[in-house]
């Protein structure tokens, strides 16, 4: 009983067009009401507790060092030395947009960013060569939910947060699994256009190659700044997002000299406005979280689990599914923060280890930014190619497609999760 009054308050609230942080607590307090607790000293008690968290901190600094990236020039020089190394193959600009989107991903960590920048400076170069404006859309919105699970990653910071789970780990094993979906999107690409009549640009020479090459080399600085940082633990994913921040910071006004200070009070007002969101997102999921321990709803999702319980891959394969249905109509940290406490409990009970069950759950919450109806990413790059809804979608199946059997295999074969994390977690 107590689960669906959870539910239907929480849908109903957000079927009226309430924001999702306050249909978290329209749903906290309908189970207050049931469980006779209901006081508003534990609802204010829960927010605060649940904005104040030192790993929180790293959201706010990677925000800004994402903003401060796009704007100071360290994102279009990724795109150059793309461009540059595979730009004159057939296909070779989708190609470009998928190893920009990687490498911007070891960036910045926003799905929505990464996607919009690419989207305004490769989606126009796409159609001029011959490519169709739908699939290339769909492509760089495919590459763009590559920027969750490549380090640094908003979040696995927040999947860290809800669950207890190390973020440095999560991190680390976060590496192999963005890099198979950034390999299962070339194949599908040369599958889709194989048969396209496109001009590419000439080969660069290597000269051009080294000159990109060494105009990028500060902006291809920082991803290995941050990954050996955490694998030696010389900071901690939130020092190293402060890190991050001062680096592009530096590279942007001292290096490539392309931000100006008076422009860096625009940059963080929009970085702390879309933190504002995610932490009033997060302070709100606090207060279901903790009704939701006090109402036992994990021992109750357990007991309908009971029965999959000796069988762990059979019961990740009925959690993704269930995480897939939620994608579509939900976004990528209110789905974390709402099903991370429901899930974990069963999850360990049933020995699966957790960081690989988060790895896998930020995989498949990111699929969810290019599901329709609700998905963040695939309506940001609607927006920046000028497409409908229903055109973007048929150009960014067969993509969307190629990233869900990479889910399935990572499902099947824990050990390209668990053996690469092993190696760099030493």
């Amino acid at each position: 009983m107590i689960l669906s009054i959870f539910l239907g308050s929480l849908a109903g609230g957000m079927a009226i067009g309430m924001p999702i942080a306050f249909a978290l607590l329209l749903a906290s307090m309908a189970m207050m009401y049931y469980l006779d607790l209901f006081d508003a000293q534990i609802i204010a008690q829960n927010l605060l507790n649940g904005a104040d968290s030192f790993p929180l901190m790293a959201v706010p600094f990677f925000m800004l060092a994402g903003e401060i990236m796009n704007a100071g020039g360290l994102s279009r020089r990724i795109v150059n030395i793309a461009m540059a190394m595979v730009g004159h193959k057939r296909g070779g600009l989708g190609y470009v947009a998928i190893i920009a989107s990687c490498l911007l991903a070891s960036l910045s960590g926003s799905a929505v960013a990464d996607a919009a920048a690419l989207a305004a400076l490769l989606v126009p170069m796409m159609v001029s060569a011959g490519h169709s404006r739908e699939r290339s859309a769909g492509l760089i919105a495919a590459g763009g939910i590559i920027a969750p699970i490549i380090p640094p990653s908003i979040g696995f910071i927040v999947f860290g947060v809800a669950s207890g789970v190390s973020i440095s780990k999560l991190f680390l094993a976060g590496i192999v699994p963005g890099i198979m979906l950034g390999a299962a999107l070339a194949v599908a690409w040369w599958w889709v256009a194989r048969k396209e009549a496109v001009e590419t640009p000439p080969k660069r020479s290597k000269k051009e190659i080294l000159k990109a090459m060494l105009d990028g080399s500060w902006a291809m600085g920082l991803p290995f700044i941050i990954i050996f940082g955490l694998k030696f633990g010389i900071f901690t994913p939130t020092e190293a997002a402060v890190v991050a921040a001062v680096y592009a910071l530096f590279v942007a006004t001292v290096i490539y000299r392309e931000l100006k200070l008076s422009d860096l009070y625009e940059l963080v007002l929009s970085a702390a406005k879309t933190t504002a969101v995610v932490m009033l997102l997060v302070a709100a999921a606090m207060v279901s979280s903790w009704l939701v321990t006090i109402a036992d709803l994990p021992g109750q999702l357990a007991d309908l689990l009971e029965p999959f319980m000796d069988n762990p891959t059979l019961l990740l394969l009925l959690v993704m599914l269930l995480i897939i249905l939620v994608g579509t109509v939900m976004d990528m940290t209110p789905t974390i923060l709402i099903l991370t406490p429901v899930l974990m409990p069963a999850v360990v009970q049933a020995g699966i280890d957790p960081v690989y069950f988060g790895v896998l759950f930020l995989i498949n919450t990111a699929i969810g930014l290019i599901t329709p109806p609700v998905g963040t990413v695939l309506n940001v790059v609607c927006g920046v190619s000028k497409l409908q809804m229903n055109e973007i979608v048929r150009g960014v199946w067969p993509f969307m497609l190629a990233q869900l059997v990479v889910l399935v295999l990572l499902v099947l074969f824990p050990q390209l999760v668990l053996g690469p994390l092993k190696f760099l977690a030493g």
